[in-house]
């Protein structure tokens, strides 16, 4: 079998397992982009993975005025959930919690979508029956009355199918190392649009298997994984020189885009002491998205 490489590293013969999600992306407009990056560090935090968090949300890039509904400076924020009625719970707390708190701030759906959540629709009663409601074209707005003027959100938010748990492992020499490539590879993963990676600067260095010894617990430590359990376990997929590993994951508003993210990560991840490019799966019969490393480095 030809072992396909980028530079010096191996590419593993393998698939990043991948799972049907429910996303949408939000706007958050505000007077400066300072205010609107508040707003959107505020909403996407503890949003890293729905074992623990119910959703996974992540920033997806900065807008210029010329970009948002009402011609301001802007974030856009992409939100996943394990279904729309889970996703909509969320986007009701975490714009009225984060966003309707934060000063100066607009909230607008960014997702066109049959499928919707009605957010402003249920904010609006904070207003204590002072709220506005306003038509623009198809779409209603509410204006909430705030101590610093109005707090305007739409009423419905788009929601789609989309990815999430796409993913790539990184195994390198030592821990400087590794963190170096995952820098450099999330620094690429955050040019394409539509995907974000959910973790604290896109990395997670405490990879999950299903299970655990404890019946409480869903999920547990990636043991295969773990340098430190290299001899331990006797399923250890940690080469001898190899001490550190660490993992991106992407979440995605479709497939495509989870594999264009995928693609630019790997490439720019193969740096030298990086001696492996892998992916976790769970032998393919959770996820319904398998993603193959060497199907995705061809198609590039």
């Amino acid at each position: 079998m030809i072992t396909m490489k980028i530079k010096s590293t191996e590419i593993v013969d393998t698939f990043a397992e991948a799972f049907k999600m429910s996303g949408t992306r939000v706007i958050i407009t505000a007077a400066t982009k300072q205010w609107a990056m508040a707003a959107a560090q505020s909403m996407t935090g503890f949003a890293t993975s729905v074992i623990g968090c119910k959703c996974e949300a992540g920033i997806e890039r900065e807008l210029n005025a010329e970009e948002t509904p009402d011609m301001r400076p802007g974030v856009s924020v992409l939100l996943f959930a394990m279904d729309a009625d889970g996703l909509g719970k969320r986007l009701v707390e975490r714009i009225g919690q984060c966003v309707m708190t934060c000063p100066t701030t607009a909230c607008f759906n960014g997702l066109e979508s049959d499928t919707t959540a009605i957010v402003g629709g249920q904010l609006r009663y904070f207003g204590d029956g002072h709220q506005i409601g306003k038509v623009l074209g198809d779409q209603r707005l509410w204006r909430i009355p705030v101590m610093d003027g109005e707090f305007v959100v739409d009423e419905h938010f788009g929601i789609q199918d989309a990815v999430g748990g796409g993913n790539i492992l990184i195994l390198g020499k030592d821990q400087k190392t590794v963190l170096k490539a995952a820098t450099a590879a999330t620094k690429a993963m955050c040019e394409i649009d539509g995907v974000i990676l959910p973790f604290p600067a896109g990395v997670v260095r405490s990879g999950s298997k299903v299970g655990s010894k404890y019946k409480s617990l869903i999920a547990s430590s990636n043991d295969a994984y773990c340098p430190t359990l290299r001899t331990v376990t006797g399923k250890s997929l940690v080469p001898e020189d190899v001490n550190c590993v660490l993992e991106i994951v992407i979440d995605g508003l479709n497939e495509a885009t989870v594999a264009d993210a995928m693609r630019v990560g790997l490439h720019a991840a193969a740096k030298p002491g990086i001696k492996q490019l892998s992916a976790g799966n769970y032998g393919g019969n959770l996820g319904q998205y398998h993603l193959y490393l060497n199907k995705i480095l061809e198609a590039s």
